[in-house]
């Protein structure tokens, strides 16, 4: 069940870089991970730094992706991307989204049956 799981996150991730793209945001970084925890995308569009959570689901059978996110991975993350913006010194408003996917696999193909995108999703 597992690897399914991560099977099924990486495609969802996939799908939401080729969905992000398609919108004009510039990704620059992919999984980026600290001590502190893990951002699954960072983009950048317009003038704002865009800290992306990916949750992908097959089924709703432990609630939708967005309830996914709780308050102690919204820590984590803002977390982390306070680490990656000193690193960086990029001087962009930041903003957390998150990105739920829901789909299924049909023969080891990820197929999408929706993607809803939540801006500013947390602060």
């Amino acid at each position: 069940m597992e690897k399914y799981n991560k099977t099924i996150g990486k495609a969802g991730e996939a799908t939401a870089i080729k969905y992000l793209k398609k919108n004009k945001y510039r990704i620059l970084e992919e999984n980026y991970s600290t001590k502190l925890g893990e951002i699954d995308i960072i983009a950048q569009k317009d003038d704002y730094i865009v800290f992306i959570e990916v949750k992908t689901r097959s089924s709703d059978d432990y609630g939708g992706g967005a309830a996914a996110v709780t308050y102690t991975k919204q820590q984590h993350i803002i977390k982390s991307a306070q680490f990656y913006l000193l690193c960086s010194k990029n001087d962009c408003s930041a903003r957390f989204d998150v990105i739920v996917i829901d789909g299924h696999m049909k023969k080891n193909k990820f197929i999408c049956d929706g993607l809803n995108h939540i801006e500013n999703a947390f602060f």
